[in-house]
């Protein structure tokens, strides 16, 4: 018995894709369908870890939180994390595969198509709606060979596919009806309808242009999406979305963010950029780090090389003198390693085969496996005593003397263990534990160790909640909900 699917495939990438198929899951979810989010293929340095150590997207992770279930591995079975001058780490079905070029990927892909139609079927025996997404846009022909992502999927699979536009960033009409004529007349047959994303001002002034896209391509609107300014409030899926002012300015709390090449899992600082009183600076290339009270060295999926950008820009110098004026840094991941004496790949895990200085700013040195921890925990930070909760996602060991002054003491009891480590004076510190800021208590104290503070009253992760409803609601008094579901029943 075939489930009831319908696909979501884009004009481009970063045209809203994942947030649509989150916002419709918690909309059908809340109608009391069991719902399951999917995607064959992702590219992304936002990964989430799944119950059984295993890997996927952050988006697809959302994506389960907007079904109220636990993510799965099966969700997202082929992940793939750029990184270095390598091409791409290739993750299938939650465990790391090896690494390939984009010409070695181009020549391993029909061979992943059975594996993403086993997660595909396991996922749907247990749904009445699996909603699937699609990456970047079918409109690259020239990738069509051995495709996963889109076309060549909704076509294994079987499956109706709606095409999403976003006409903030112009050219919509010639985006759809472009993605229309390159696709092969069996693929065109396959497309039930399209979706205008991110509309706004008043949304009747894109009337007649239905009536072109119709008269084009034959293909019927299932609604026009106004701006979802809450969007901000939810995790983004990949590096593409960030801001380099990603949080609100004047805060009395200031934090500069340097933007690595390979940033890694930058949803870790969601729940600071939520919070009233911080001003999170992403710093650009060619820019100077700015006066600020805290540094942030963010997670990187290419250690080594992202620490020789670092030192390009002169960011070294200007963690030095930061230091040296008194300021605070938090080294996550990545970062955490950076701070580091030295950084040591001999393996090649992340790059070419090798070792590299560290920023010197802890006393502890990393040496990377090919060993990868995945695995979500709890514990509480030594500092302050609060909990805190998280994932870690990582390879590779790191020790020395400013270890011993661990940042954190993951789970309980015999099976305890330190995690990072805080320099001479505690303005230095670093860990592995990603997620971390999530947990309101631990967030407070650590914000408030910088600069006294009341309590904002922020509770992120009921705050994530709110904001699924109101996309959910967004969905439904805007596009036609009972269409697509019809739609997907009569694949």
């Amino acid at each position: 018995m075939r489930r009831p699917a319908v696909m979501i495939q884009g004009t481009g990438s970063d045209v809203g894709k994942s947030l649509l198929v989150a916002g419709l899951a918690r909309a059908y979810t809340r109608r009391g369908l069991t719902v399951r989010p999917f995607k064959p293929q992702n590219m992304s340095n936002n990964a989430a870890v799944t119950a059984d150590g295993g890997e996927i997207g952050r988006a697809q992770a959302l994506q389960a939180r907007a079904c109220g279930i636990a993510p799965s591995v099966h969700m997202n079975p082929v992940l793939l994390k750029p990184q270095g001058e390598i091409g791409a780490q290739v993750v299938v079905q939650g465990r790391v595969r090896g690494n390939a070029s984009a010409a070695d990927y181009h020549r391993l892909k029909p061979g992943l198509m059975a594996p993403v139609l086993e997660s595909f079927a396991q996922l749907g025996a247990a749904a009445d709606l699996v909603l699937v997404e699609g990456a970047g846009s079918p409109a690259e022909i020239n990738l069509r060979q051995g495709d996963l992502a889109n076309m060549g999927f909704a076509e294994a699979a079987d499956l109706p596919v709606l095409l999403v536009g976003d006409v903030e960033r112009g050219g919509v009409i010639a985006a759809i009806v472009g993605t229309w004529a390159l696709l092969e007349p069996a693929e065109r047959a396959r497309l039930k309808g399209y979706i205008v994303n991110k509309f706004r001002g008043d949304p009747t002034l894109f009337d007649g242009a239905h009536a072109i896209i119709a008269g084009r391509t034959g293909l019927a609107s299932l609604g026009v999406v106004p701006w979802f300014e809450a969007a901000r409030r939810l995790p983004a899926e990949d590096s593409m979305s960030l801001d380099p002012g990603t949080g609100r300015q004047g805060g009395d709390i200031r934090i500069a963010v340097p933007r690595l090449p390979r940033i890694a899992n930058f949803d870790d600082l969601d729940p600071l950029r939520a919070e009233p009183d911080v001003s999170i600076v992403l710093v650009e290339a060619g820019a100077p780090l700015p006066v600020c009270d805290l540094v942030i060295l963010p997670g990187s999926k290419a250690t080594i090389a992202d620490l020789g950008f670092l030192r390009a820009q002169g960011w070294d110098i200007d963690l030095t003198a930061h230091v040296r004026r008194g300021g605070r840094v938090l080294g996550l991941c990545g970062g955490y390693q950076m701070l580091g004496g030295r950084i040591a790949d001999p393996l090649g895990s992340e790059g070419p085969a090798g070792a590299a200085p560290g920023l010197g700013l802890l006393d502890v040195t990393t040496e990377l496996s090919a060993d990868k921890t995945l695995t979500e925990t709890d514990g509480i930070d030594t500092a302050s005593g609060a909990r805190v909760r998280g994932y870690e996602m990582h390879t590779g060991r790191t020790q020395g003397p400013d270890a011993a002054r661990p940042m954190l003491r993951l789970g309980e009891g015999d099976s305890s263990r330190n995690d990072g480590a805080v320099g001479v004076g505690g303005r230095v510190q670093g860990c592995y534990l990603h997620g971390l800021f999530a947990s309101d208590a631990f967030r407070h104290e650590f914000l408030g160790a910088i600069r006294a503070r009341a309590p904002s009253g922020l509770a992120y992760d009921e705050d994530v909640e709110r904001t699924l409803d109101a996309l959910a609601d967004h969905l439904a008094r805007h596009l036609d909900l009972e269409r697509i579901l019809e739609l997907a029943r009569a694949r």
